[in-house]
């Protein structure tokens, strides 16, 4: 990747913590639906996350669109893997797939 600092974080938060949901706002305080959305499924399932806003700092929030990919926030990362935002999440959940992908990957909810 380049020499972007905005990259550089987001490699070291998947790279140090096995969840990560880049989102608008806090886990404590959401700032918008979506992310409240994907707060209240990890919430429920027992997950231990990390927060990270990105409101917080511009950078962070185009660098995490141009690091997936993917346009929209909320981004969930299990294991440094890439799951999707917040309707994706919601479906997984629906469906179970969600606790089988945590289950898989070692990761321990409540």
């Amino acid at each position: 990747m380049t020499e972007n600092p905005a990259i550089a974080l987001i490699q070291k938060d998947i790279a140090d913590n096995d969840v990560v949901l880049f989102m608008k706002g806090t886990p404590q305080f959401p700032q918008c639906g979506f992310s409240a959305a994907v707060v209240q499924v990890l919430n429920h399932l027992g997950v231990q996350y990390k927060g990270v806003n990105v409101l917080a700092d511009n950078n962070l929030r185009q660098g995490i669109k141009e690091f997936s990919n993917w346009p929209t926030i909320p981004q969930l990362y299990v294991k440094g893997e890439f799951i999707g935002g917040c309707d994706i999440v919601r479906e997984m959940a629906e469906a179970g797939e969600l606790q089988q992908l945590f289950q898989d990957k070692a990761v321990a909810t409540a």
